[in-house]
C-alpha cells in the first residue's frame, strides 16, 4: 500500500507545538489532509467518524495514552487494520517491544526531522 498526498492522517498529541511540526514535516512530504487530535479519545471518536489512512501518535498523553489507544485501535473490528506510528521521547526497548506486541507499525524517537518520518512512512507502506 503506498500513502500518497490524499491519504488522511490523524496526528495525536497532547502537546500542540509537536503536533505542528509532525504536520509542518507532512506537508513537506506533500501531505496536505491532516488532522490533529489531543489524546487517546478525542482520537479514537475521530476515527469512528473518518477514516484515516495512517495514524501518528505520542506515547505520553493524558487521559488516555498512545499506547492505550493503539490497544483499543486493534482491538476494533472496523480500525485494527488503519496503520500506526507511535512517537515517543524515550527508545526503551520496554515500551517498543510492548508496542510491537501491541500492533504497532513502527516507532519514531523524538526529535526526528522529514526525512526520518519519510523513512518511517515509506516502511509502514511497505509493510501493509
Amino acid at each position: 500500500m503506498a500513502f500518497d498526498a490524499g491519504t488522511s492522517i490523524l496526528v495525536v498529541d497532547d502537546y500542540q507545538t509537536m503536533v505542528r511540526i509532525i504536520r509542518n514535516l507532512l506537508k513537506q512530504l506533500g501531505f496536505e489532509n491532516v488532522d490533529e487530535a489531543s489524546d487517546g479519545s478525542e482520537a479514537l471518536a475521530k476515527m469512528r467518524e473518518k477514516r484515516y489512512g495512517l495514524i501518528i501518535s505520542d506515547w505520553n498523553m493524558q487521559p488516555m495514552t498512545g499506547y492505550e489507544l493503539l490497544k483499543q485501535v486493534r482491538a476494533d473490528r472496523d480500525l485494527h487494520s488503519t496503520p500506526f506510528i507511535m512517537v515517543t521521547a524515550e527508545s526503551k526497548t520496554e515500551n517498543v517491544i510492548a508496542a510491537k506486541r501491541a500492533g504497532v507499525n513502527n516507532y519514531i524517537v523524538k526529535p526526528f526531522n522529514a526525512q526520518t518520518l519519510k523513512a518511517k512512512i515509506d516502511a509502514v507502506a511497505a509493510s501493509t
